[in-house]
């Protein structure tokens, strides 16, 4: 008589078992081969293997209430991927390439946040800082759960998207964020969100260290840092990290 099987794990990293048999064979998902432009090489990639991370594309760091908008930071650039990745998102979703949102989001406790991190966002310690409320709304800045941490609402999460809460500028850092990838077998990462400069870079060096293949999203990528950053971030990627293209690229071999 046979046993039925059951799944263990998610897909691609499962395995199917009974009482006689563990089958770890781990089949593969389906190939999706594409031919994705970009500014340096034209790429052949594997969308069933591809997940884009949206980072940071949250209240106070985009948002005119936020806490950056607080310190005197004009927010309009943070808020320009708003536009394309209402656009980019639904089509991705649509190639079964997952949404991975990673936002900063602390423990109430801030017990993993060293003096170092507390002085980047509260560099004289008498203004609002890491856990502070806001002036404006009294959400607590960079709190996982608060208004402060949570996505612009112009930006639609589904329930099958993914969100990781990251403590450094790193979505790598001290996260699930790896293990996440690997369990749904993602090994090409399209990168959007803000500061490109800052949280979107590190975090695409940490992924290029671990060995993913890294891709940003010109359009859907911004900074409030000077211009000089972001020029230094693009030559970076292409140069050292990976590959730049932009939206429209990604939305032509999608649509065929």
């Amino acid at each position: 008589m046979n046993l039925p099987l059951w799944k263990l794990g998610v897909a691609p990293n499962a395995w199917a078992v009974n009482q006689a048999i563990a089958d770890i064979t781990r089949p593969p998902l389906e190939p999706q081969p594409v031919i994705l432009s970009t500014e340096t090489k034209s790429l052949r990639l594997d969308l069933a293997k591809a997940a884009i991370l949206v980072i940071d594309m949250q209240n106070d760091f985009c948002h005119p209430d936020g806490w950056l908008a607080h310190i005197g930071v004009d927010v309009t650039p943070a808020r320009q991927p708003i536009k394309p990745l209402q656009i980019l998102l639904p089509a991705l979703r649509s190639a079964n390439v997952p949404v991975v949102w990673v936002n900063w989001g602390n423990r109430p406790d801030l017990l993993n946040i060293s003096a170092s991190v507390h002085h980047v966002y509260n560099p004289t310690g008498e203004g609002v800082g890491l856990g502070d409320p806001l002036p404006s709304n009294g959400a607590k800045v960079l709190m996982a759960g608060s208004w402060a941490a949570a996505v612009v609402d112009e930006l639609e999460q589904l329930p099958e998207d993914v969100r990781v809460d990251k403590y450094r500028m790193s979505g790598f850092w001290d996260t699930p964020l790896d293990t996440i990838l690997r369990n749904l077998g993602r090994t090409t990462l399209f990168f959007a969100g803000v500061n490109a400069d800052q949280c979107v870079m590190a975090t695409l060096q940490d992924a290029n260290f671990l060995g993913y293949d890294c891709i940003l999203v010109k359009d859907c990528t911004a900074t409030t840092s000077p211009e000089y950053c972001w020029l230094a971030t693009l030559y970076n990627v292409k140069q050292c990290f990976g590959f730049v293209t932009d939206s429209e690229a990604i939305l032509k071999v999608i649509n065929g």
